[in-house]
């Protein structure tokens, strides 16, 4: 299987893969926003880590990504952690999906919907990929912003485990064919 982009462009942002040498950086960063990611992210439960666990989960991800699997990137403005995202291959062979968040000290500045849109344009670029999707569970009401001003089309709802505590089991899905992203990413001739 082909890897995955490892970096990608934003306006604002370096958007890379995670290096053993970030968790450090990354474990900070994680840390400060455990109360801000609680309520929506599942795997904060394991938080906080040491350091050589986090290094350790850092390698994982290298791993995975060698052999063709998910891409975890970090998103950094002037070296400062402002998030992290990653492209998931857990749709289906010709699906990849988004997900993101973003440090609290960074929220409304419009880094989530940058974020998604590089990552959006580099999963399209993968042979075989013929669709992005975004997911959410319905109660995060500020994740519906950034499909919605990416042009991502609401395709439907439909019951999901609840594995955080402010979820309410509602799992709400956002895709972006191929064809369309081209569409309104290509200048007119």
């Amino acid at each position: 299987m082909e890897r995955l982009p490892e970096t990608m462009q934003a306006p604002r942002l370096t958007l890379r893969r995670w290096k053993p040498e970030d968790a450090q950086v990354l474990g900070t960063a994680i840390t400060e926003n455990i109360d801000h990611l609680r309520p929506w992210m599942p795997w904060i439960a394991a938080e906080p880590q040491t350091l050589p666990n986090r290094v350790a989960l850092i390698n994982q991800w290298d791993t995975e990504w060698e052999r063709g699997g998910d891409v975890v990137i970090g998103a950094f403005l002037d070296g400062a952690v402002v998030g992290s995202s990653g492209l998931h291959r857990r749709r289906g062979p010709s699906v990849l999906e988004i997900g993101y968040w973003v440090h609290f000290a960074h929220i409304r500045n419009g880094y989530a919907t940058e974020i998604a849109e590089a990552l959006t344009t580099a999963a399209l670029t993968v042979p075989g990929i013929e669709r992005v999707e975004i997911h959410h569970d319905k109660a995060n009401v500020a994740s519906s912003g950034i499909p919605r001003r990416l042009g991502y089309t609401f395709a439907d709802e439909s019951p999901n485990a609840v594995l955080a505590p402010g979820e309410i089991g509602i799992d709400c899905r956002w895709v972006m064919p191929r064809q369309d992203w081209l569409d309104r990413t290509t200048p007119a001739a």
